[in-house]
């Protein structure tokens, strides 16, 4: 029901999506072309040169993806025309002020029609350069705001965030004791550049730039209690939201571990080896063969269908909702009522690649064995040493 009022609603709205070439902003713009053409205009904001280039990756990296199919099967011959009078890519960069929209002209009109703003641009490194990844998860999400809040009829602002931005406490925690208002995130940026500067004056080489600075980043997450840059970043990016949200209703959602589609457009659909996709590829190449951890632990994969359905509907149900003094924060996951176990994940990716196993370059079908998981890092090095360490002294 929530789903067809969204489909009603989205109708003649005009929508801001940043990081538009990213996996889950792909997934969204399909989405509400499918379910609600009449949709007056999507900007996808687009890292490019010019608009031209803007334009060009729209088509190379966004509309000509196999996600698109069914879409662009029930429209046929006018699909390209649905794309060009909806779609309109801009070469901008969220690390900069006003987005880096240099075009005056369309800066203009953007901030006369946009009425919805969906923040998805991220760098999702865990150990991205500190520099970087403050210019994108933090004061990337900062500028979007100050530009959100230069446009007339936005209604709303909708934060793509993470789950893991709790860090590593475990049970309930209670969203008021995760809140640091006492973190000065401007003298961060500033620690960042004075470092990077030092670095700079020393003329070292840029790689021994980058790995200093990555370096950096995880000294810093690690000491204000994140495990690592990106939840670090990621979590002083909402911070700023909520400190400087004004009168612009947020909505801020944190999804866990975001894995291909489940139904819609259909199932299966990925793009790229993410996060826990690596593992199972490397299982499967038979390159991975034991691994530390608990097999009772919740392993909380979220398809990402199920994630943008989360985007349309809290659109939808908090449009407009100025009489909220406080943000709304949705948590996407499964663990709570359908947890997938990492015994499951073995079981399943075995009996997977047994039916459908890896070809090598060689054209030979590789054997996957049952993964070997040990509950203690004891017993993995202990392992560890005695089938590969003490072979190679020999």
């Amino acid at each position: 029901m929530e789903l067809d009022n969204a489909v009603k609603f989205f109708q003649g709205k005009t929508i801001l999506i940043t990081g538009a070439t990213g996996f889950l902003a792909k997934v969204f713009v399909e989405k509400i072309l499918r379910i609600q053409p009449n949709v007056n205009k999507l900007y996808l904001l687009v890292r490019a040169s010019n608009n031209k280039s803007a334009k060009q990756r729209l088509y190379d990296e966004i509309i000509s993806k196999e996600l698109f199919k069914i879409l662009c099967n029930n429209w046929g011959s006018k699909f390209d025309a649905l794309i060009s009078n909806k779609v309109k890519a801009v070469a901008g960069d969220i690390s900069f002020e006003n987005l880096g929209l240099n075009d005056s002209e369309l800066r203009e009109e953007m901030q006369k029609e946009i009425q919805i703003i969906v923040n998805v641009a991220a760098s999702t490194d865990f150990s991205e350069r500190y520099d970087d990844a403050l210019d994108i998860n933090t004061f990337g999400a900062f500028n979007v705001l100050n530009f959100g809040k230069k446009c007339d009829k936005v209604k709303l602002f909708l934060h793509i965030s993470t789950a893991y931005v709790c860090g590593e406490e475990i049970g309930i925690i209670l969203e008021k004791l995760k809140r640091r208002n006492d973190m000065n995130i401007f003298e961060e940026k500033r620690l960042a550049e004075e470092q990077l500067s030092q670095l700079q004056n020393q003329c070292i080489p840029d790689k021994a730039i980058t790995s200093s600075m990555k370096e950096f980043g995880l000294e810093r997450a690690k000491l204000n209690g994140w495990p690592n840059t990106y939840v670090f970043t990621k979590a002083m990016g909402e911070m700023l939201l909520e400190r400087f949200k004004g009168d612009l209703p947020l909505v801020i959602i944190r999804p866990t571990i975001i894995a291909s589609t489940y139904k819609q457009p259909f199932p299966g659909w990925i793009e790229g080896v993410r996060t826990i996709d690596s593992v199972l590829v490397n299982y499967g190449k038979g390159k991975l063969t034991c691994f530390p951890g608990n097999l009772n632990s919740a392993l909380d994969v979220i398809p990402v269908d199920m994630v943008v359905n989360v985007m349309v509907v809290a659109i939808e149900v908090h449009y407009a909702q100025h009489q909220y003094s406080c943000e709304t924060i949705y948590h996407v996951g499964t663990s709570s009522k359908n947890p997938l176990k990492l015994s499951d994940l073995r079981n399943l990716s075995h009996y997977y690649f047994t039916k459908n196993p890896w070809i090598d370059t060689n054209g030979q079908k590789v054997e996957a064995g049952k993964l070997i998981v040990f509950s203690t890092i004891n017993r993995f090095f202990l392992y560890m040493k005695i089938k590969y360490v003490l072979p190679l002294k020999f």
